[in-house]
């Protein structure tokens, strides 16, 4: 991958990930494709389908190639329809970890460091807060868990299975 300028004429080191939309009411479905286009840099038109966990909805997902930071970018215009399902993906760079964003209603945001091998990363300083805190081994193990994202893992996973096989939509890279 190459580099981007950005606004301000600073260089980041280009990355890829991957937006998906487990789940979008019809009406919101070209604001998310105005939002995603927003954040990108360049039209976002989604192959929606719909989404069997939750038959009154649709569910796209789309490759993005972008500046690091992006993620988090797509993440905050998301973040404008609480009501949406989403999970977005950012490979790691030389000069950056990889990152997941997961979002559920009522839970609100997981993010975590993703390794190459695509692992949840825990970092020491998490670890160590941790056992400072857990008073008991049934609190440690909460405690990993939360950290893991089980929780958000667990809501979305009936979303996921949905997705197997559903067309993804790849945007062509603007540098």
């Amino acid at each position: 991958m190459s580099n981007v300028r950005t606004r301000t004429d600073r260089v980041l080191p280009t990355t890829r990930g991957v937006v998906y939309l487990h789940s979008c009411p019809p009406a919101l479905a070209p604001h998310v494709e105005w939002a995603l286009a927003g954040v990108l840099n360049r039209p976002a038109r989604l192959e929606w389908t719909n989404q069997p966990a939750s038959p009154t909805q649709l569910r796209a997902e789309v490759a993005w190639i972008g500046p690091t930071g992006t993620a988090a970018a797509l993440a905050k215009a998301l973040s404008a329809w609480p009501m949406l399902v989403f999970e977005i993906t950012e490979e790691g760079t030389a000069a950056s970890d990889g990152e997941r964003l997961a979002y559920v209603p009522g839970r609100g945001f997981h993010r975590s460091m993703i390794s190459a091998s695509g692992d949840v990363v825990v970092g020491e300083e998490r670890l160590r807060g941790l056992a400072a805190r857990a008073r008991s081994v049934e609190e440690f193990q909460h405690g990993l868990a939360d950290l893991l994202g089980a929780s958000w893992d667990a809501d979305l996973e009936p979303y996921r299975m949905g997705g197997h096989g559903a067309p993804v939509t790849v945007l062509p890279a603007v540098v």
